[in-house]
């Protein structure tokens, strides 16, 4: 039986949102519903922050209300604060419309377990932003750490390639993921719930959804640190990050061409926006030592993001060269520090992640999640 949306509404209709008895088709909280080829089911849900914990039973009652309707292999529910809700918004002047303003959130944002939460982000594609997240986290575990990985690249999915994991993630009691794992690291990305080559077409709503609930409703259990690979630029996954869970900082990946460094600029400027600090910027793709004749070339420049760090005032953690025996491995599923754990490579990426734990173990996490608001 093929899903629709009105089963889905008039199932909803049921779920009541106050004392009244307001239900939540009526209310006025609920964005617009989408249901996929694969018959997974992603709306969202409009609160005041304040109302976060009530809400919650709200819901949950929705999803598994969806959940039992015929043909519906999969829930996306969360709950969103854009603004507050009841109340009327001017419409903003297009300058006013781009400026992201952040505000203290309750701290009950924070995943139960997990203490620390960094984003690897880029500000375009193509520089190797999910292999270094990968190298970075296994850097983390390797200072005796324990660590997860989290694939919010809706679109572009590279965990289950990189860990060279296969298979479905299990679903425990009241419909919580357990995390695969990897090289002794827990691991969830949406590539473990569809299939390789399906075409991710979902708009913003849905993006948001499925990257709330994959930070919510995964038994992450007790984490050192939480790197979350983020997918390229500055939309809604990252305002989604930054206002579902109190990021404790951003790490900047960037080649050193000129092009690829303005999107790096960008990327700063947003995570600085919103108030999450910038654990450093890391040069990818440095230099290409030929291993024929042994000379170096910089094929993409060479000293970019250093200067760039050093001009925006963020830490340089280091340059990770354009190297075969990384490009290799990866594909392969056995990342380069978990191959080679005493090799020159994997020693640059455990150096790195030593850094960040530094920042993080010194305070860097000490925040409550930011608001995003439209001014």
């Amino acid at each position: 039986m093929a899903i629709t949306r009105e089963h889905v509404l008039q199932v909803l209709s049921t779920v009541r949102v106050d004392a009244g008895g307001t239900d939540l088709v009526a209310s006025g909280r609920l964005s617009d519903v989408h249901i996929d080829d694969a018959g997974r089911v992603m709306f969202s849900i409009a609160i005041d922050p304040s109302e976060a914990k009530a809400m919650e039973e709200v819901r949950q009652a929705a999803a598994t209300a969806v959940q039992g309707l015929p043909g519906v292999k999969g829930v996306f529910a969360s709950l969103t604060a854009d603004r507050p809700t009841g109340s009327t918004v001017p419409s903003p002047s297009p300058a006013a419309a781009q400026r992201p303003r952040a505000a203290a959130q309750p701290q009950n944002q924070r995943i139960p377990g997990v203490k620390h939460v960094i984003a690897v982000a880029s500000g375009k594609g193509g520089v190797g932003k999910s292999t270094t997240a990968c190298n970075l986290a296994l850097g983390l575990g390797a200072l005796g750490l324990k660590v997860g990985v989290l694939d919010a690249d809706i679109y572009g999915p590279s965990m289950p390639k990189l860990f060279g994991i296969h298979g479905k993630p299990k679903l425990l009691e009241n419909r919580i993921l357990e995390p695969m794992e990897a090289f002794g690291l827990k691991v969830m990305s949406i590539g473990f719930l569809v299939e390789e080559e399906a075409a991710m077409i979902w708009r913003g709503p849905m993006v948001m959804s499925a990257i709330t609930q994959m930070l919510r409703e995964v038994a992450w259990g007790d984490l050192d640190v939480l790197v979350v690979d983020m997918p390229p630029g500055t939309g809604d996954a990252q305002l989604t990050m930054a206002q579902a869970t109190p990021l404790a900082g951003a790490v900047i990946v960037s080649t050193p061409q000129d092009l690829a460094l303005i999107d790096a600029r960008r990327g700063v400027s947003m995570f600085k926006r919103v108030e999450i600090p910038i654990l450093g910027i890391i040069e990818n793709m440095a230099t290409f030592v030929c291993p024929h004749c042994g000379q170096t070339s910089h094929i993409f420049g060479h000293g970019g993001a250093r200067s760039e760090a050093g001009r925006l005032g963020v830490p340089f953690l280091g340059e990770v060269p354009l190297n075969m025996t990384i490009r290799e491995l990866s594909d392969a599923g056995r990342p380069v520090v978990a191959a080679d754990p005493e090799g020159p490579h994997a020693r640059i990426y455990k150096d790195m992640a030593q850094q960040v734990w530094t920042a993080l173990s010194g305070g860097a996490a000490a925040r409550s999640a930011p608001r995003i608001v439209i001014e």
